[in-house]
């Protein structure tokens, strides 16, 4: 049969077919034709697990839009944004890797690389600008009628920069665009998905599986297969809350600020990874602010950055923690010793000899020292800043029976010292009077 189908095709048309991706697309790499509301969709979002073909749908639609019938008509599109997490994942991943623009459009429309101006020009003048996520501002100014956002669940500035796109996609009759994504439950992702205007299409690695090889399919499924990871990075299920987590998402969501008041306090709080090798946990470090005037029930934190490192060595970590003190002003660095003892101290004082430093040391387990932080944030006592996508994750992870991550939860500890140093303890010393002298 298939044999009989390829005998009638003309040598055009046989030609032709490698370039036909609607012939070869699997169904979650095709949009689907209209919202739930019958309407046109705005965005599409497909996801999917690793190696799932997601670049591939992004690639294809994109010359979808852009090209005519012909190598010199008109296609729907004359203007396209692409967006990733950087400018190099843009050239290298959405335009010149294997399911890129370029490896998928037919020698007569392959679009030119402009690379001084950023952009790709087709043969009929349509052209496509790339966008770093980390730079939202350079969305201010120019304009759209179609736009390709790929990995958008891991950008660091995924808010920003998703607005600073809908504002610049403003052309034509009805602007669209397509979002290429391995799930994470983060915010931005979770909030387009719930948009009455959006499509969605899914599927898991496995989907894909001819065109990856079979040792790491099984090396995945062996290794990952029932793990919360497997589930996300495999399957491609948007994960949400563990059960019982201590911090649930509406809590985080409850938390966001985009700004903070005149502290009385900064501290960056290090979770350290004592050993300092390739197979050490991440050494987590966060920046906390506070602001403790006035009674204690007004007292307030801002968690305002994660600078947490997989660093090499102890060393690397001291300098990333030393260089956050610096970007924030920050008064102190404390530090939990349990494990590197002086250790902690003399690497912090081989960068900086002057640092104000404090060690701390657990006394109590981590879900024990959590519990009061959590009941913070429960009472809207604890804020967070944007860009704290990882140490949110994690946080949802940590339960009232320990951590369900992987790993050790490196970052909420950190910030669990921070809250610990700046709120719990000094409200501990101001409520009773025969602590406050300790």
């Amino acid at each position: 049969m298939q044999e009989a189908f390829l005998n009638d095709l003309s040598d055009n048309a046989l030609a032709s077919l490698p370039w036909l991706f609607e012939f070869w697309a699997l169904p979650h790499q095709l949009p689907p034709e209209a919202a739930a509301s019958g309407k046109p969709w705005r965005t599409w979002v497909c996801i999917g697990g690793r190696g799932a073909g997601k670049t591939r749908a992004g690639a294809e639609w994109v010359r979808s839009q852009v090209e005519g019938a012909r190598p010199g008509d008109p296609g729907r599109a004359k203007r396209v944004a692409l967006l990733g997490e950087t400018y190099d994942q843009v050239r290298d991943v959405m335009i010149f890797g294997d399911s890129g623009i370029m490896a998928c459009s037919p020698p007569d429309r392959r679009p030119e690389w402009e690379a001084t101006r950023r952009r790709l020009v087709w043969p009929n003048g349509a052209t496509a600008q790339a966008f770093s996520a980390t730079e939202p501002e350079a969305l201010r100014g120019p304009q759209f009628d179609a736009a390709w956002a790929d990995e958008l669940a891991k950008w660091k500035k995924a808010e920003e920069a998703w607005d600073m796109l809908q504002f610049a996609l403003r052309l034509g009759d009805h602007p669209q665009q397509i979002v290429t994504t391995t799930p994470r439950a983060q915010p931005t992702l979770k909030r387009i998905l719930g948009l009455p205007s959006t499509v969605t299409t899914h599927a898991p690695t496995s989907a894909n599986k001819a065109w990856l090889a079979a040792s790491f399919l099984e090396e995945m499924k062996f290794r990952y297969g029932t793990t919360r990871l497997g589930r996300q990075e495999l399957d491609g299920v948007l994960l949400e809350d563990a059960e019982g987590t201590l911090f649930p998402t509406t809590l985080i969501e409850a938390a966001r600020v985009s700004d903070h008041p005149p502290f009385s306090r900064v501290v960056v709080a290090i979770d350290p990874a004592v050993t300092g090798n390739a197979k050490s946990d991440v050494c987590g470090i966060v920046v906390v602010g506070a602001v403790t005037e006035g009674p204690v029930k007004d007292w307030r934190a801002y968690v305002l950055e994660d600078a947490s490192v997989a660093a090499s060595s102890p060393l690397e970590w001291a300098q990333a923690a030393l260089a956050a003190k610096t970007r924030h002003n920050a008064d102190r660095v404390v530090a939990e010793v349990n494990q590197g003892g002086e250790l902690i101290a003399n690497v912090l004082r081989q960068v900086d000899p002057m640092v104000p430093y404090r060690a701390v040391r657990a006394a109590h387990g981590k879900v024990a020292r959590a519990e009061p932080v959590a009941a913070l944030y429960e009472q809207g006592r604890v804020k967070h800043l944007p860009g704290l996508m990882l140490l949110e994750e994690q946080m949802a992870l940590m339960t009232a029976q320990g951590y369900r991550g992987t790993g050790s939860p490196d970052r909420v500890d950190a910030l669990v010292w921070a809250i610990q140093e700046l709120i719990i303890e000094p409200a501990a010393r101001w409520l009773n009077p025969r602590m406050r002298f300790l």
